[in-house]
């Protein structure tokens, strides 16, 4: 199989390159940071040129994170879904009929959430005041009662909180389209916090475990935001490649014209807290401090349910949490 890796020198798209060559596959990098060209995939000319003879696409190219502020709007869009439209315009014209795109968590906005009283309950954004007054925790928008967090799975109604992550959920919806009138198939695989060999450092659009782990290099306490129980699910980038190539070969399963979306993630929620607490143990320390500070973009809790992409595409996370930690721990110690 040939296929089209945009963003494929990045921190994802690299690892999807490999995992893809490691199997026999060729993978086609399309990256704005490759070389000796650069390559923009807004530019539907050069776009055009690298599609000739692919089979499927690996959608990676992105701005990513919650950014700096509202200034990087025009940005956020321009790259993630003016590009996209790009993309889908140059396969429908080439006839190449496969897509697997990098969504993302962050269309969910808050994750799952059940009430004693209500049941089922999506709260809204938290309240600067709350935040504020170091009341992290979203009540039940109906009575006002301590929700219990949960799974979020994939049939959840899309509710972005920031630019970003509305320009996810604008990448999904074209990609849609795009299937819908061509009669392509579209996977959707919605990562959640990846962390592995390779992360970007020190930047905005960087996770949170890269932030942490260039503290503990300076020879500096990771800063925990808010109370650190914050719930997040924590993916290794190699798991994410792997199911990469379990959706290029389940893409057949999808029906003509139809779209799938996949939570991409570990299975076992873990806090922010943890997470840090973990970096500075395999680093040896500092220890973490935990500062009370919040973004007003970030959701409380979001952890995944992995039962579709395991029941439908026979991808299973290979990579122990304790395994992963240790292994970016190494590397920044190098």
């Amino acid at each position: 199989m040939r296929v089209l890796v945009t963003g494929g020198a990045g921190f994802i798209g690299s690892q999807i390159v490999t995992a893809l060559e490691d199997v026999g596959h060729h993978a086609d990098v399309f990256d704005a940071r490759s070389t000796p060209e650069a390559r923009d995939v807004r530019d539907p000319v050069a776009v055009a040129r690298a599609l000739r003879g692919a089979d499927a696409v690996c959608h990676q190219a992105a701005m990513v994170g919650l950014g700096r502020d509202f200034s990087d709007a025009a940005d956020y869009v321009s790259h993630n879904d003016h590009g996209t439209a790009v993309l889908l315009a140059a396969m429908a014209e080439a006839g190449v009929g496969a897509l697997v795109l990098a969504g993302s968590m962050v269309a969910y906005g808050e994750g799952a959430y059940t009430c004693p009283e209500h049941g089922p309950t999506r709260p809204g954004p938290r309240a600067a005041s709350d935040l504020d007054a170091g009341r992290f925790e979203p009540p039940c928008p109906r009575c006002g009662a301590p929700l219990a967090p949960g799974l979020v799975t994939e049939d959840a109604p899309a509710d972005p909180r920031n630019v970003y992550a509305a320009t996810k959920v604008a990448q999904e919806h074209l990609a849609a389209a795009w299937a819908r009138m061509t009669g392509g198939r579209a996977i959707s695989l919605r990562y959640h916090n990846v962390y592995g060999p390779g992360m970007p450092r020190d930047t905005p659009y960087a996770g949170v475990a890269s932030f942490f782990l260039s503290a503990l290099a300076r020879g500096e306490p990771p800063r925990v935001f808010e109370d650190g129980r914050q719930r997040r699910d924590f993916v290794h980038v190699g798991d994410v490649a792997a199911a990469n190539l379990a959706a290029l070969t389940g893409i057949a399963t999808v029906d003509p014209g139809g779209f799938r979306a996949y939570n991409t993630a570990s299975g076992e929620p873990r806090t922010v807290g943890d997470l840090a607490a973990a970096l500075a143990a395999a680093h040896g320390g500092p220890d973490p401090v935990v500062t009370g500070e919040y973004r007003l973009g970030d959701v409380r809790h979001v952890t995944a349910s992995t039962a579709r992409i395991r029941a439908e595409l026979g991808w299973a996370p290979a990579v122990a949490f304790a395994d992963g930690v240790a292994g970016i721990a190494k590397e920044a110690r190098a």
